[in-house]
């Protein structure tokens, strides 16, 4: 099987999953958060994207809203918002590497401007599920857990499925296959559901 297929094939599951009634009720639980992950091959990023924008469409169609929030894009926004990204690329281009994240860290604000953009769109939408992509291109000034945490205080009454460049273990996140982001413990490989169950 190519990895075109693979992904593909992948996406199929992941419909059935997310489409299911017990998945967007948030059922069976046994009082875990509603966080899911979807690792794939950073090397079918491309792929991953269009499937997502594929996927939101499909369960549109159904009468299922899911909303996507692309880190990388909402970062952009929140940049140039609130320093512009003109003024940050000059930065950038002035500051060593370890400054200019702290800057950009600063500017996007995962706590105060991040996380209450994401509630703000769901607040907005009312979805019935969120998907969170984009997290491969916001390394290393945004990491994956530090979402997942901070978002699990914010986003408790929709499922969310975020989709993840490289492996999950169950306890850990490697990203790219390659750098260990954390360990986080609080969410369910999407793969490892059982349909209709």
């Amino acid at each position: 099987m190519t990895l075109e297929e693979s992904i593909y094939e992948k996406f199929s599951f992941i419909h059935k999953v997310v489409s299911q009634e017990r998945f967007i009720r948030m059922e069976g639980l046994s009082g875990d958060i509603p966080f899911w992950i979807a690792p794939y091959d950073v090397k079918a990023e491309q792929q991953v994207n269009t499937e997502i924008g594929n996927l939101v469409k499909k369960l549109s169609n159904e009468g299922i809203r899911a909303l996507a929030v692309d880190l990388f894009e909402l970062s952009c926004e929140l940049v140039e918002e609130h320093i512009g990204l003109e003024d940050m690329f000059a930065l950038e281009q002035n500051m060593e590497k370890l400054f200019f994240i702290d800057a950009l860290q600063s500017s996007i604000n995962i706590h105060e401007r991040f996380i209450p953009a994401i509630s703000e769109r769901i607040a907005a939408e009312n979805p019935s599920m969120l998907f969170i992509k984009g997290v491969g291109r916001v390394f290393p000034f945004i990491r994956s857990h530090i979402v997942l945490n901070n978002l699990q205080s914010a986003v408790k009454n929709i499922p969310t499925l975020m989709f993840f460049p490289g492996e999950y273990s169950g306890k850990s996140l490697k990203l790219f296959n390659l750098l260990e982001d954390d360990n986080y413990y609080r969410a369910n490989n999407i793969f490892s559901q059982k349909i209709g169950s």
